[in-house]
């Protein structure tokens, strides 16, 4: 088990059973507040009573004791706390993501797990429906992704490694708008109708969004003085608070069907 951890996090992807390795002990609480099932939880031997008195749900679980050395070796972490839980994350589809009728985030080609996991959890913030990983782009469970989300992982509607025809097939089968984050000569963010559902894409850190998907898309700009472009998770978390404001200002109707949702 401690073999098939450490390969997982090396890898930066799921176990072969299909678990996310979440580290420390503030994921290991959100994978429970989120109702994740938990496999096995591995803990430093000189961290088991601080385990079962932090996290107390976990008291009588299925423990794996570590000796602390061991649990060094394999965390992902310069600082490890001692506690890591092997995570079930839900399963989606792609018409999950659109039930909501509220942004849909696209990941093209984003290498960085913390950008990644940083995005999620502005897109759960702000109420998007959920997050597309696109082929190419970095996995979601990458331990690092999970920490930057913040346990967003466990809860945002995930779909990943669809390619970018079955896209464009489910955009437009449901005819919703699809912008591109650009850093120039797009659509002013200001001028941009975002109170219903789109999808929003967010282009690797070296080459901004494809070819193919930025032809198929809407360029939109976050307006900046100096700077010419932004991180992609403050980008999104931009546009996506824009969308929310205009959602809030759009009345009780909208207000109401996001709340049911």
């Amino acid at each position: 088990m401690v073999k098939e951890v450490a390969r997982a996090i090396r890898r930066g992807t799921l176990t072969r059973d299909g678990y996310a390795v979440a580290e420390g002990f503030r994921l290991v609480s959100e994978a429970l507040r989120s109702g994740c099932e938990l496999g096995a939880i591995l803990v430093a031997q000189s961290v088991r009573k601080t385990l079962e008195e932090r996290v107390p749900e976990l008291r009588g679980g299925s423990l794996v004791i570590v000796a602390d050395n061991v649990f060094r070796k394999i965390a992902s972490t310069e600082n490890p706390q001692g506690v890591m839980a092997l995570v079930r994350p839900p399963m989606w589809v792609l018409g999950d993501l659109f039930a909501r009728r509220t942004p849909v985030i696209v990941l093209d080609g984003v290498q960085e797990p913390g950008n990644a996991g940083a995005v999620l959890r502005v897109a759960e913030a702000f109420g998007a429906g959920g997050c597309i990983f696109l082929k190419g782009t970095v996995d979601p469970y990458n331990p690092k992704a999970i920490r930057a989300s913040a346990g967003s992982v466990f809860r945002l509607p995930l779909v990943v490694g669809i390619g970018v025809g079955e896209l464009e097939l489910a955009v437009k089968a449901r005819s919703w708008p699809m912008f591109a984050a650009m850093p120039r000569d797009g659509v002013p963010l200001d001028g941009a109708d975002l109170k219903g559902s789109f999808v929003l894409v967010l282009g690797s850190e070296a080459h901004g969004v494809s070819d193919e998907l930025a032809q198929f898309a809407t360029p939109l700009t976050i307006p900046t003085t100096e700077v010419e472009s932004l991180n992609i998770a403050v980008a999104a978390g931009v546009i996506l608070y824009e969308a929310w404001r205009q959602r809030q200002r759009s009345g009780p109707k909208i207000l109401a069907e996001h709340t049911r949702q």
